[in-house]
């Protein structure tokens, strides 16, 4: 018998559900282990990153859905507008609309999940997410109060100097509609550190040195934005790390930090 036999893997469950867009988005949920469905468990919406991704029924160690799960939460796995998968132009649709329209794409698919299945307290929910998704996450801390809390890795704060130091810079433009200093819609309406007036939500920030995609800049500007407005926050940097937490002992780090984090506030 190997270890993983001995482990309460609880099968995602897939759902659809029309936006206040009037597009069918796709979700699905991981249980926590030894599940009980006369019990009330607090929602973990995981953002993913991309955007050009999708969140899949698959096992990997990056964001791990079940040990996200394991100390007693729902996860919530959304895949909004510019998620591959769903066809061409529901991946394209994301272009000018960077953030807004995939935030609200989740927060209605948590609104569903919460309306579906009784063994979710919406009273208690979290997200989080990495990359892209801890772009969204900024957002997300920009836009709403609905979370007990965040956790955002990788993510950026500011549209304009993640532009100046990331090693992706073409796509950018692509994606806002030409370099910010034309004034472009996108830059003044979807850069989360426009929005710092608005910061509420305790926050977990993490991010590697050697980060080029979102270089730790972003990191350390949300940084100093939050303690500015004194929002309950945490700062982890990994010194060794890049984009990914990929060393074992650094992701086992990781996973306890958030754990407890979410143990916190939730």
């Amino acid at each position: 018998m190997g270890r993983a036999d001995g482990i309460d893997w609880q099968p995602l469950e897939h759902f659809w559900y029309t936006a206040k867009n009037g597009k069918r988005i796709h979700s699905m949920i991981a249980r926590p282990p030894a599940f009980d469905p006369a019990r009330k468990y607090p929602l973990l919406v995981l953002l993913h990153g991309g955007a050009a991704n999708m969140w899949r029924d698959q096992f990997f160690t990056r964001w791990n859905y079940h040990l996200m799960a394991a100390p007693g939460y729902v996860v919530l796995l959304t895949n909004y507008t510019g998620s591959t998968g769903f066809g061409e132009k529901f991946g394209q649709e994301i272009q000018f609309d960077p953030l807004k329209t995939p935030a609200d794409e989740i927060n209605g698919a948590a609104d569903e999940a919460i309306r579906r299945y009784p063994f979710i307290d919406g009273s208690r929910q979290a997200a989080a997410g990495a990359s892209y998704g801890g772009h969204l996450a900024n957002w997300m801390q920009a836009t709403t109060t609905r979370y007990k809390c965040l956790v955002s890795h990788a993510g950026l704060i500011d549209l304009e100097s993640q532009w100046g130091t990331s090693d992706g810079i073409y796509h950018r433009e692509v994606a806002s509609g030409g370099p910010f200093w034309e004034g472009g819609r996108v830059w003044r309406e979807q850069n989360p550190i426009r929005f710092a007036a608005n910061f509420r939500t305790p926050i977990l920030l993490s991010v590697g040195e050697h980060d080029f995609r979102v270089p730790m800049n972003q990191t350390l500007e949300n940084w100093s934005v939050l303690q500015r407005l004194r929002i309950p926050s945490r700062l982890l940097v990994f010194e060794d790390a890049n984009h990914w937490i990929q060393r074992g002992e650094d992701s086992r780090f990781w996973y306890q930090e958030v754990q407890e984090w979410l143990r916190r506030w939730l």
